[in-house]
């Protein structure tokens, strides 16, 4: 069976990653969480003393760190620099300063040079904010994700909970609403709905029914294109 290339883009707190991961489990793909990629460059900078501000020790950075994202038993593990840092990168201070390293041209370029590598035999899902419109504007299957912004924070703050982090809604709701506009305002590969993306409003959905949505949408087109008996 010849495999295909999923994108799932949206904003934080739209249930994409999670459904990402669990798509690539149920279909045996690889799952390349290109936010996990950046939050770990982030990660690095802090742990260097670089501030987050300066674009050219970002790219550096960005260039002479080990980066690497394993998958096994389901899980997806981030390693930097030979460290796993899965739980590490989703730090209050980490999530502060990502969207604006992300927003770096030269910080994109090698991030999706490197997911350009992981995906070129396909076979993979991948989720993130420019998927669908930059790293792989051929994906087989495009997902734009949304979802109203209270449910985000209520997702954001059981996250933070399960971490022994106390946030007040109204503060997740500020940093939701101040990532959406640096995401949707960058210059470089901004967060977008690609015009052949296929959107669904997880607001009132489970997991089970997100996963379910898409595992649908792509096995309709593997069975338009033959690629299943």
């Amino acid at each position: 069976m010849r495999k295909i290339i999923i994108a799932i883009d949206g904003p934080a707190g739209s249930g994409k990653s999670t459904t990402a991961r669990l798509v690539a489990e149920s279909l045996g793909y690889t799952y390349l969480d290109t936010g996990a990629m950046y939050r770990a460059i982030t990660l690095a900078m802090l742990n260097l003393g670089i501030d987050p501000s300066d674009e050219n020790g970002a790219v550096r950075a960005a260039r002479e760190c080990r980066l690497s994202l394993e998958n096994a038993n389901g899980n997806s593990r981030v390693i930097l620099n030979e460290v796993d840092v899965t739980d590490s990168i989703r730090s209050e201070e980490v999530t502060k300063y990502v969207s604006l390293v992300s927003s770096y041209k030269g910080v994109r370029e090698i991030m999706v040079e490197k997911q350009r590598e992981i995906g070129a035999h396909k076979g993979c899902v991948v989720d993130g904010r420019d998927i669908g419109t930059v790293v792989f504007p051929d994906a087989d299957l495009k997902i734009y994700m949304v979802a109203d912004i209270m449910e985000r924070a209520r997702r954001r703050q059981e996250e933070l909970s399960i971490r022994g982090e106390d946030v007040s809604t109204a503060q997740v709701v500020d940093e939701l609403n101040e990532r959406d506009t640096k995401d949707s305002t960058r210059v470089a590969s901004p967060l977008k709905k690609a015009p052949d993306a296929i959107e669904i409003d997880t607001t009132n959905m489970s997991i089970e029914e997100q996963v379910a949505k898409v595992l649908s949408f792509a096995d309709e087109i593997m069975v338009t294109n033959g690629m299943v008996n």
